[in-house]
C-alpha cells in the first residue's frame, strides 16, 4: 500500500518546538511521516529524532521516507502509552538516567491511509470486516465489542467516545440484530447505525455512521487513556526548556490536553485581597499559546480534515 498523507498544522507544530539542531526530539504519532520529515530536516549530526507507531505500515514507510536523515532517526514500535519505558532503552535520550528530551509531538486521529484503506475496517464508506485495530497485534477488535459486549456498555461507548445522542437506538439495534446473527463487516455496522437514527437527523451533518465509528475506533485502541498516560509521561520526560505540542481532532482529546498542561502551570495560593503574589509557587509548565492554534484558510481547502485540529504547546520550566 502507498502511504499518502497530508499532514495538519505541520509548520505550525514543528516552528512551535523551536528545534535545535542538535537536540533530541520525539515524534509520538509517526503516521505519514510528515511531522518526522519536517523536524529531522532542521536537525544537525549530533542531532536525533525518535518516532514512535505501532502500525507496520506507517514504520515500513518511514524507512523510505526518512532514509535520508541517517541515524538522526530513530523508528520504535510501540504505543506511545509506553513513551518513558521506551525512552529508558536510548542512551543519548537520558540524562543522570532518566529521559529528558528538548520536544515531543503528538498528532493524535488516524491517519488517512488508516481510515481510506478497505481491510483495515475504519471506514463506514467500505464494506470490509469489522477491526479498527491500530497495532494489528491487539487481540481487541471493532467486532469483538458489537458481538460480546453488553448493550449498555456499547451505548455508553457510543455516547461518551462519539458524542452520539441517538446512541441508546442504536446500541438497541446492535443488539437485536446480532442475537439473530454476528454483525461481521463495517457495511452491516453503518447500516444498523443509520437504521438507529431517526430519518430527520440522518439530513444532515455527514454520514450518519461517523459518530458511531470514531467511538468504536477510540475504545478498541484505548486512545484517549492511552494518551492521558502518554501526556504526563510527556511532562516529566521533558528537558528543562523543552516543548510539547499537541494537536488534537476530537473535544475528548483537546479537553485532556487542556487539563493536563493547566495542572501543571503555576497557580498563586495568596489570599485573594494580598496586593501581589508572596507565595513563590512555581508551576512546571508555561502554557505557549492559551488559546489552540487552529488551520488556516490555505490548509482547510487543501485537507477538509483538518477542520477539527487544534494545536496546543506547552514548555518545562527550570525546577
Amino acid at each position: 500500500m502507498t502511504f499518502q498523507h497530508v499532514t495538519v498544522l505541520k509548520q505550525e507544530a514543528v516552528e512551535g518546538l523551536h528545534i535545535k539542531p542538535d537536540g533530541i526530539y520525539v515524534d509520538c504519532t509517526l503516521g505519514g511521516a510528515g511531522h518526522s520529515r519536517e523536524i529531522a530536516s532542521r536537525l544537525g549530526p549530533g542531532g536525533l529524532l525518535i518516532a514512535f507507531d505501532q502500525d507496520d505500515i506507517a514504520l515500513n514507510n518511514a524507512k523510505i521516507q526518512l532514509a535520508e536523515f541517517g541515524d538522526r532517526v530513530r523508528l520504535v514500535r510501540s504505543n506511545f502509552r509506553f513513551l518513558e519505558r521506551e525512552l529508558s532503552k536510548i542512551p543519548e535520550a537520558l540524562k543522570d538516567g532518566i529521559p529528558q528530551v528538548d520536544g515531543i509531538l503528538f498528532d493524535l486521529g488516524v491517519s488517512s491511509p488508516q481510515l481510506d484503506e478497505a481491510d483495515r475496517g475504519f471506514s463506514y464508506n467500505h464494506d470490509a470486516e469489522l477491526d479498527m485495530r491500530m497495532d494489528r497485534t491487539s487481540p481487541l477488535t471493532a467486532k469483538d465489542i458489537v458481538n460480546d459486549w453488553d448493550e449498555k456498555e456499547i451505548a455508553q461507548i457510543l455516547f461518551e467516545y462519539g458524542e452520539e445522542k441517538f446512541a441508546r437506538r442504536i446500541a438497541s439495534k446492535i443488539a437485536a440484530a446480532r442475537a439473530a446473527a454476528p454483525i461481521e463487516t463495517t457495511g452491516q455496522l453503518a447500516e444498523l447505525v443509520k437504521e438507529g437514527i431517526p430519518a430527520a437527523a440522518r439530513r444532515t451533518g455527514g454520514h450518519p455512521a461517523k459518530r458511531s465509528f470514531q467511538a468504536l475506533r477510540i475504545a478498541v485502541n484505548d486512545e484517549l487513556g492511552a494518551f492521558e498516560e502518554a501526556l504526563e509521561q510527556t511532562i516529566r520526560c521533558l528537558a528543562p526548556g523543552g516543548r510539547a505540542a499537541v494537536i488534537t481532532f476530537h473535544s475528548l482529546e483537546d479537553r485532556i490536553c487542556k487539563q493536563t498542561f493547566n495542572k501543571y502551570v503555576a497557580r498563586c495560593t495568596c489570599p485573594s485581597d494580598f496586593p501581589m503574589c508572596v507565595c513563590g509557587t512555581k508551576g512546571t509548565v508555561k502554557l505557549i499559546n492559551r488559546k489552540p492554534i487552529e488551520a488556516g484558510g490555505e490548509e482547510l481547502g487543501a485537507n477538509p480534515r483538518a477542520r477539527s485540529a487544534k494545536l496546543r504547546i506547552a514548555e518545562k520550566l527550570e525546577t
